[in-house]
């Protein structure tokens, strides 16, 4: 059998293992290697869902987020060694005031977080005694992160952060005048010609929307029942993917495109979106880097580049978008309940590279 017969088996598998509810599109060149959807989007209705269905992207959205900060420095209007702090005005916080536009593009402020991830700390848990319906907008999230302590100084090490985007988020506010969700829809998704894809709140009416679901488990671990995520994070879409933005496995194609072809940033700027930058960890054969936003899979001895990605989780979501640059392979993967979405992209990765 050749790759696609493989890569069509594994997927197959997967779904059928990991019950996979949602939509899965590979592109290889001009080719559509597998393309289909899979479960229900509404399981009180019984809605299946389709290749069109859009899907919440959660930390995906952080990609267009960074976009939106690249277009402002490659217009002058700030640049990647601004200090945030002399953009924003935030008073009483415990943010370093050495942190730069650089740092929060690459997980290297190591100022504290909401929720720390890395910790293994409960997203959702932070919406028990605030209700998530309290944040619509972008300061309204200052609250849960700018009293932390921060984790080391800024540049000096890496550690994943998603507030480091609700700054960012802030920062294009601050320098446009205009509200994050309506910059990343004329500027990102206009331009990427994304026509599914938006920035919605929970409480609006979305056409064609999976609703996300988290599963009810028994005490040996069995699954019982379903409950919707609708109090599992805040109801807009946000600059970290907290509450992400609604997309669709199309889309998402045309957005890595888009930004490969160079029509959402010149070209320095798309080549810094496209670069590592800072070192996350290393293993025997491959190493991962940060960049702006994307993680980098590298061999170890000539850090060939194997594939660039961004992947994202919440209760209810899971995406992992991948880009085998070798092979021009895109290479995505949206759905509305957990499964793992990370070992399929691994297991796709390598059947491209003997890893």
């Amino acid at each position: 059998m050749g790759r696609k017969d493989n890569i069509q088996n594994i997927i197959n598998e997967f779904v059928k293992n990991e019950d996979f509810s949602g939509a899965i599109l590979i592109k290889e060149g001009e080719e559509i290697i597998y393309k289909e959807a899979h479960g229900y989007a509404h399981r009180g209705l019984k809605v299946k869902n389709k290749i069109d269905t859009k899907f919440d992207c959660a930390s995906v959205t952080k990609l267009f987020t960074a976009v939106a900060i690249l277009q402002l420095v490659e217009k002058g209007v700030i640049s990647l060694e601004d200090k945030v702090l002399d953009i924003l005005e935030i008073e009483n916080s415990k943010l370093n005031k050495n942190i730069k536009i650089f740092h929060l593009l690459t997980h290297s402020s190591g100022m504290g977080d909401d929720a720390d991830e890395e910790a293994g700390e409960d997203y959702s848990a932070l919406f028990k005694d605030r209700p998530n319906y309290s944040i619509r907008e972008l300061e309204d999230t200052l609250p849960l992160f700018i009293h932390k302590e921060q984790y080391f100084e800024p540049g000096e090490g890496t550690r994943y952060n998603n507030c480091a985007f609700i700054l960012l988020g802030m920062v294009v506010e601050k320098l446009t005048g205009e509200k994050y969700r309506d910059y990343v829809t004329e500027n990102v998704f206009k331009r990427a010609e994304m026509n599914n894809t938006g920035l919605f709140s929970m409480d609006g009416i979305v056409e064609n929307a999976a609703e996300g679901y988290e599963d009810i488990q028994d005490e040996e671990e069995n699954i019982i029942g379903w409950k919707k995520n609708i109090y599992s994070y805040p109801p807009c879409g946000a600059p970290d993917g907290g509450a992400g933005a609604l997309t669709t496995v199309e889309d998402m194609v045309k957005f890595y495109e888009a930004l490969l072809n160079g029509e959402l940033l010149g070209q320095e700027m798309t080549d810094a979106m496209v670069t590592p930058k800072i070192l996350k960890v290393e293993y025997t054969k491959v190493k991962f880097k940060y960049g702006f936003v994307f993680e980098y899979m590298m061999d170890m001895k000539d850090e060939k580049v194997y594939s660039f990605s961004k992947d994202g989780c919440n209760f209810g979501v899971v995406a992992n978008t991948i880009y085998i640059p070798e092979y021009d392979t895109k290479i995505m993967i949206l759905g509305n309940q957990y499964s793992n979405v990370w070992g399929l992209g691994e297991d796709i990765i390598c059947e491209y590279y003997d890893l």
